[in-house]
C-alpha cells in the first residue's frame, strides 16, 4: 500500500466528516458526557478513599486502645477490613457498585463483605451507571457506524467510486485509507478522555502508593485505540460490501445490537445454566455441616477434641490439662480455628471455581466479540472486575486467620493453665500486644496476574484487527464498483 494514497484518503474523510454540523454536535455532546462521567467517577473515588481512610484509622485506634483483657476476647472483638478503590476505578466502574466494601473479621467465622453501593442506594442503580468506559465501549461504536456507513456505498451509488478506482487506487488502499480517516475522527472524542483521565490520575493522592496504575492506564489507552480501529475498519468493510447505504447501516446496527446486547446476555445466561452456583444459605449450611462432622472446639465432649486431649495428656505424661506446660484452652482454639479455616477455604475454592467456569463462558465469547474483549480488559485494568474483588476477599481472610491464631498463640503462651483461685493472676494480658499486631493493608493484584486473567481479551483484539485486515486484503477482488 502507498502511504501517500492512504494519507490523501484519510485526510479527505476526516475533513468531510468533521465539517458537518451534526458531527460537531455529536463530538460536543460526547465530550460533555465523558467529562461528566470522569469527574463524577473521580468524585466517587476520592469520597470513598476518604471514608475508608477515616474509618480505618478509627478501627485501628479502637483496636490499640482496647484495655487489657483475655486474648480470646480480643479475637472475638474482631477487626474491620475496608476495600480500597483502585486509582483507575473512576474510568470504568465495572462491578464496584455491586460488591461489598467492608468486612468484619472475627475468630471462628468468615463473614461476607457488606455495604455495597447497590445495597445502600435506591432502585435507579439497576438501570446502570454512566462511566467513561461504558460510553466508549457501547455508544462510541454506534457513532462511528453512523459516520462511516456510507463512506464507500454512497460513492458507489453516486458513480464516483469507479472514478477513484480507475485512477489507480486499489480496494485495500481505499478501505484502509477511509478507515484511518474515520479512526482519526473518533479520536476527537477519545483524545480528550485520555488527557482528562491522565490529569485526574496524577491528581489522586493514592497514585503515590499505586504507581502501577500508570502502566495499566497506558495499556488501557492502547486497548481502546485498537478497539476503535476495529470498529472503524468494520464500518468501512461493511460499507464496501453493501450495495446501498441503507443496507450498510442496517447491517452495522445489527452488528452493534448483536455484539453489545444479545451475545453478552446469551453468554451470561449460558454460563449460569451450565454451571449453577449454590445460594448463600446452601453454602453456609454445607460449611456448617462439615464443621460439625469434624469437631466443635467449644464442646469439651466432642470426639475429635477429646481424642486430641487424650493424646496431649499421654505425650506430656500428665493426668489433667491443668498440668500441661501451656494453656490448653488456647491450644484447642488454635486447632478449631485451623479446622474451620481449612473447611471454609475448601468450600470457597469450589464456589470460586464455579464462578470461574461461568466467567470462562463469557470470556470465550470475547474471541468472537470485540465488545466483550474490551469490556473485560477495561474492568481488569481499572481494578473493578470480580478477580480484583476476590483478591481482596482472600487478603481479608488471610488477615482474619492470622489475627485469630495470633490471639490463640498469646493465650497459649501467656495465660496460666492452672485452676483460678482468689490469689491467682487474672487471665488477661497487656494491651501492648494489640498494638504489636500489624494493621490491615489492601494490596492490588500484580501486573502479571491481570494479564494472565484477561489473556483471551487481548488475544481477541489482536485476532479481530489482524483478521479484518486480511479479510480486506483477500476479499478485495470480489468488491464491485457499481
Amino acid at each position: 500500500m502507498r502511504f501517500s494514497v492512504l494519507k490523501i484518503l484519510s485526510r479527505q474523510v476526516y475533513r468531510s466528516t468533521i465539517k458537518k454540523r451534526s458531527t460537531l454536535w455529536l463530538i460536543g455532546i460526547f465530550n460533555l458526557m465523558l467529562l461528566f462521567a470522569l469527574v463524577s467517577g473521580y468524585q466517587i473515588l476520592t469520597t470513598q478513599q476518604h471514608i475508608v481512610d477515616e474509618y480505618s484509622q478509627q478501627v485501628r485506634h479502637r483496636w490499640e486502645k482496647s484495655p487489657d483483657k483475655h486474648p480470646h476476647r480480643m479475637a472475638h472483638y474482631g477487626y474491620v477490613a475496608f476495600r480500597q478503590k483502585f486509582p483507575l476505578s473512576f474510568f470504568d466502574f465495572g462491578m464496584d457498585s455491586y460488591v461489598g466494601n467492608a468486612v468484619f473479621l472475627e475468630a471462628h467465622k468468615q463473614n461476607t463483605v457488606n455495604f455495597s453501593e447497590a445495597s445502600l442506594s435506591n432502585g435507579l442503580l439497576r438501570f446502570g451507571e454512566i462511566s467513561a468506559g461504558l460510553i466508549l465501549q457501547l455508544l462510541l461504536p454506534l457513532v462511528i457506524f453512523f459516520w462511516g456507513f456510507d463512506l464507500i456505498s454512497a460513492e458507489r451509488e453516486n458513480g464516483t467510486l469507479r472514478i477513484l478506482l480507475t485512477q489507480g487506487i486499489s480496494w485495500p488502499e481505499l478501505i484502509i485509507g477511509k478507515c484511518l480517516g474515520l479512526f482519526f475522527v473518533s479520536l476527537t472524542i477519545f483524545a480528550p478522555v485520555v488527557v482528562i483521565s491522565l490529569i485526574l490520575l496524577f491528581g489522586n493522592e493514592a497514585i503515590s502508593e499505586n504507581w502501577q496504575a500508570l502502566g495499566y492506564f497506558a495499556i488501557l489507552v492502547i486497548a481502546y485505540l485498537v478497539y476503535l480501529l476495529i470498529v472503524s475498519l468494520l464500518a468501512i468493510f461493511v460499507s464496501a460490501k453493501s450495495n446501498t447505504s441503507k443496507s450498510a447501516l442496517t447491517k452495522l446496527i445489527g452488528f452493534w445490537l448483536f455484539f453489545t446486547l444479545i451475545l453478552p446476555k446469551i453468554s451470561l445466561v449460558a454460563g449460569q445454566s451450565l454451571y449453577p452456583s449454590p445460594s448463600k444459605v446452601e453454602f453456609d449450611t454445607a460449611v456448617e455441616q462439615e464443621l460439625l462432622a469434624l469437631g466443635d472446639s467449644h464442646n469439651p465432649n466432642d470426639p475429635h477434641f477429646r481424642a486430641l486431649k487424650d493424646s496431649l495428656l499421654q505425650a506430656y505424661g500428665v493426668d489433667s490439662t491443668h498440668k500441661l506446660p501451656f494453656n490448653y484452652g488456647g491450644y484447642v482454639m488454635r486447632e478449631g480455628e485451623r479446622l474451620s479455616a481449612e473447611t471454609y477455604k475448601r468450600h470457597q475454592a469450589k464456589l470460586v471455581a464455579i464462578y470461574q467456569k461461568q466467567q470462562n463462558v463469557v470470556r470465550l465469547t470475547a474471541l468472537c466479540n470485540p465488545f466483550m474483549a474490551i469490556k473485560n480488559l477495561s474492568m481488569a485494568l481499572s481494578g473493578t472486575d470480580y478477580a480484583t474483588y476476590h483478591d481482596f476477599e482472600n487478603q481479608a481472610e488471610a488477615y482474619r486467620y492470622k489475627l485469630a491464631q495470633t490471639m490463640n498463640e498469646l493465650q497459649i503462651k501467656l495465660i496460666s493453665n492452672t485452676t483460678k483461685g482468689p490469689s491467682s493472676k487474672p487471665a488477661i494480658i497487656s494491651r501492648k500486644h494489640w498494638a504489636e499486631f500489624p494493621d490491615f493493608s489492601h494490596q492490588f493484584p500484580a501486573f502479571v496476574q491481570v494479564f494472565q486473567q484477561e489473556g483471551l481479551a487481548i488475544l481477541s483484539l489482536i485476532i479481530w484487527l489482524s483478521g479484518l485486515y486480511f479479510l480486506v486484503t483477500l476479499s478485495s477482488r470480489y468488491f464491485k464498483a457499481f
